[in-house]
């Protein structure tokens, strides 16, 4: 009986320890909504899942009889390699915004101090749908399938048209060599892989000629992309945007992983060629498929190396994930996705 008391005490120990945190929390968002909004209530505050480096959390703002739906993400802690990041976005978002793309309204957003205590971006919450397989197979979502190349093509071209200039963009990273980081992170992990090194090489000989700069989302993909039932609503996850080569969108979208089993290359819903065919309308350039290859194998070796990454974390013990270690053991389909593609590019030539 008495370890039974014990345990029920731990237990509500922690519940009002968890009860006062959301207090304190919802008290810290209050106050940072408090110059766009004015005095609101926070309710329905709920945790959400989100990536190794932020928290993301849904909740509605009251305020008289006005409800808002809100999304806060901020980082989950004080870590040099992430600080500013969420403000970043909000800045890269109004950018975004203002070019005309479908992104989530910027309601607020800043970094340190704030009484948050962390760098955070709050925007509206769009009702929406990012699971791949439901997008793929549910009725409900068939108008959406149909303008799903058109969209993304639309919403490349916009996203590529912003400034790199822009203020609040200075800080973005400028990637000047495409193959550079992915090189240098694939020796890092001293762990070779001849199809890594093979598909290395030969995008290093066949480099296409490189397009200006311009803004880059970084990881344009189906996951990343909210569609309601007319289409796409709202480009989403921006924590990797860059300045670079725009065809780098383009080609990280088909990447294989990407398609989720389905034989379409543009996120599982299109073709390439028709992809080709609504980006270089909008956007009066000539990106041609031997181009998008190049970058679909280039976006192959990126995601190849980074499941290896994770995958040797694992390996090593400096992780119990074991997401990460299911993640590592893709390698296997990213060296049998290279030598296909590599098997293509040599066809056409």
């Amino acid at each position: 009986m008495r370890c039974t008391g014990e345990l029920q005490l731990r237990t509500c120990l922690r519940t009002a320890a968890g009860c006062e945190r959301m207090t304190d929390l919802a008290q810290s968002i209050g106050d940072v909504l408090a110059p766009t909004l004015g005095s609101v209530e926070i309710v329905e505050l709920t945790r959400l899942t989100a990536g190794a480096n932020r928290e993301t959390w849904s909740f509605d703002a009251v305020a008289a009889d006005e409800r808002t739906p809100l999304i806060l993400q901020m980082e989950r802690g004080v870590d040099p390699a992430h600080a500013g990041a969420c403000a970043r976005d909000g800045m890269v978002l109004r950018a975004v915004a203002a070019a005309g793309a479908p992104v989530p309204e910027v309601v607020a957003s800043g970094d340190l101090p704030n009484a948050l205590g962390r760098s955070y971006v709050v925007t509206r919450r769009i009702d929406g749908e990012t699971i791949a397989r439901r997008l793929q197979r549910d009725q409900r979502w068939t108008a959406a399938r149909e303008r799903f190349v058109g969209d993304c093509a639309r919403a490349l071209v916009q996203i590529h048209a912003v400034d790199p200039g822009t203020e609040g963009l200075e800080a973005l990273p400028r990637i000047t060599d495409p193959l550079g980081p992915i090189r240098e992170s694939y020796l890092a992990l001293d762990d070779p892989h001849p199809a890594f090194d093979l598909a290395l090489r030969w995008l290093d000989r066949n480099r296409p000629d490189p397009r200006p700069a311009t803004l880059v989302h970084g990881d344009f993909r189906l996951g990343n992309l909210l569609l309601d039932e007319a289409g796409l609503a709202a480009v989403l996850d921006w924590e990797i945007a860059n300045v670079g080569d725009p065809n780098a969108d383009l080609g990280w979208l088909c990447v294989r992983a990407w398609r989720f089993g389905s034989p379409r290359r543009v996120g599982g819903l299109g073709s390439g060629d028709d992809l080709l065919a609504a980006y270089n309308a909008a956007a009066g350039t000539n990106v041609d498929r031997r181009t998008l290859r190049w970058w679909e194998l280039w976006g192959t070796v990126r995601w190849g190396g980074m499941c290896l990454g994770m995958g040797g974390t694992f390996r090593l013990g400096l992780t119990n994930s074991i997401e990460l270690g299911m993640i590592g053991r893709r390698v296997v389909e990213n060296e049998a996705d290279i030598v296909d593609l590599l098997h293509e590019l040599l066809e056409e030539r």
